[in-house]
This record gives structure tokens, sequence and C-alpha cells, in this order.
């Protein structure tokens, strides 16, 4: 029987909100090991005052198994 555990992570990114996840997620699997899954539960952009986004911004929920 395996049991995981979830964490919430913060990440961003100025080109897109892929890259904001996978720069999310691979920070992640620096310290964290049997990373099984990541769910993007939010997604916001930071904008300038012409209206232009000038950042993306993730909150992932990542899943883990736990040894």
């Amino acid at each position: 029987m395996a049991v995981a555990k979830v964490i919430e992570v913060n990440a961003s990114s100025t080109t897109s909100v892929e890259d904001a996840v996978r720069h999310g997620l691979k920070k992640t699997a620096e310290t964290v090991k049997g990373i099984k899954g990541v769910w993007v539960n939010e997604i916001k952009a930071v904008t300038n005052d012409s209206g232009d986004i000038t950042e993306w911004r993730v909150n992932l929920r990542i899943t883990f198994v736990v040894a």
C-alpha cells in the first residue's frame, strides 16, 4: 500500500503558464523524490499600466509517494 502527500508550491515565469509550471516542478524535484503528479490549482497574471502581461504565476499542488 502506498501513501501519498500533497504540497503546495508557487512559481512564476515571464514567458508562459506552462513555463511557470515546469519551473516550479523542476525546482521541487531537486529536493522531493517520488513525484507522481501536479495539479495547477490557480493561475494569476501580473500586468503593467498598459494592460500587458508581465508575469505569469501559478499555484501548484504536487503529489509524491511517501516511503
